[in-house]
């Protein structure tokens, strides 16, 4: 099917540089797409050039309507709409308005991370499971501070274990804020990349932003409240418990973690793994896991986490064939000693009877 399109005023932006974005919906829609001088001409199969037609259509609507595609935001959005074949560009681009942070819009880079926008935005309480550079911290605060934004919640708590320590700070120099602040960090980066420095400093004063280990939690109970337990892979099984208990009116919940980095002593079993065992029938709760194709760091990060799971990968195979061996070799040295005995007592003679004592 072949199906010309009327360029449309400053539709050439959404090319992208070199037609990097074009190239995306070659790929990903199977269509080739050839620019002419006053129309844009589209050839695949009817319903993948229907669908890049209508990302030409939602894209000057979007244009018309003022909209601004900002840092490969509308790269992302293509991407996700190719492996989503529900989603539109006008729908990604109007939920990221909605979750506008004044200088920001949160917009997902991948399916999963839009799954889980949607599951924070659905449910009272989320996991997001997955290795490092996916997003999972940094959009869960995204998430919050919208919330805090629009008067949804009152305040914003983030919490972390602080096990490098084995939360025990006494040894560190400094106050009580000092000994736990580098164990936040990731935190407050995430904050000041969002907020203007001068209003993350009065929401920190005025509590309206708390930062504080997991421990700090027992005991209380939060209502109006986006509470962000990050790094949960290190939580013991009663800080999580303890943790998922603290939830109050009004409040959303997001638990953050990487299963294949954790900190625990091994006699310890992560408090993150048994919640998902424990928890994965309880309704209300939303469970989305990510992978090395969420990630959003830069693209060697990708092939870094692909190489550990592959080096992993081998060597459980490399020891179950180790264990195949040694189980063979075993029984093969077991019917090698027992044919022995068996030629042994077959060589020797049977004794005779002396018939000088009869």
């Amino acid at each position: 099917m072949k199906k010309s399109i009327e360029i449309s005023p400053n539709i050439e932006t959404l090319f992208g540089t070199r037609d990097e974005n074009l190239h995306v919906l070659e790929d990903g829609l199977n269509i080739n797409i050839d620019l002419r001088s006053d129309s844009v001409e589209l050839e695949g199969a009817a319903r993948d050039v229907a669908r890049a037609e209508q990302v030409f259509s939602d894209y000057d609507f979007l244009q018309r309507s003022g909209f601004t595609f900002t840092n490969g935001d509308l790269n992302s959005m293509l991407r996700v709409l190719i492996a989503d074949p529900k989603a539109t560009l006008r729908g990604l681009a109007e939920a990221g308005r909605q979750r506008s942070l004044g200088r920001r819009s949160v917009q997902p880079k991948s399916v999963n991370q839009r799954r889980y926008l949607e599951a924070i935005e659905k449910h009272d309480m989320v996991f997001g499971i997955g290795p490092a550079g996916t997003g999972k911290t940094y959009l869960a605060v995204a998430m919050a501070i919208s919330a805090l934004m629009a008067k949804r919640v009152n305040r914003i708590i983030l919490a972390r274990p602080a096990v490098e320590a084995g939360e025990r700070l006494g040894f560190l120099p400094g106050t009580l804020q000092d000994k736990i602040d580098p164990y936040l960090r990731p935190l407050y980066d995430a904050l000041y990349d969002m907020l203007d420095p001068e209003k993350v400093d009065r929401y920190l004063e005025k509590n309206v932003i708390e930062i504080a280990p997991i421990a700090f939690m027992r005991g209380r109970t939060l209502n109006d409240s986006f509470v962000i337990l990050d790094e949960a892979q290190n939580t013991t099984s009663e800080q999580m418990k303890m943790f998922v208990t603290r939830l109050g009116f009004n409040s959303k919940a997001v638990i953050t973690g990487d299963v294949t980095q954790i900190d625990l002593p091994s006699a310890r079993r992560s408090g993150l793994l048994e919640a998902v065992d424990v928890l994965k029938s309880v309704e209300g709760l939303s469970f989305v896991y990510f992978d090395e194709g969420d990630v959003v760091r830069h693209h060697l990060v990708q092939r870094i986490i692909r190489a550990y799971d592959e080096h992993k990968t081998k060597a459980a195979e490399d020891q179950v064939t180790l264990l195949e061996a040694k189980n063979h070799s075993n029984g093969k040295s077991n019917g090698t000693a027992a044919e022995q005995t068996q030629r042994e007592n077959t060589a020797m003679p049977a004794p005779q009877e002396n018939p000088a004592q009869e």
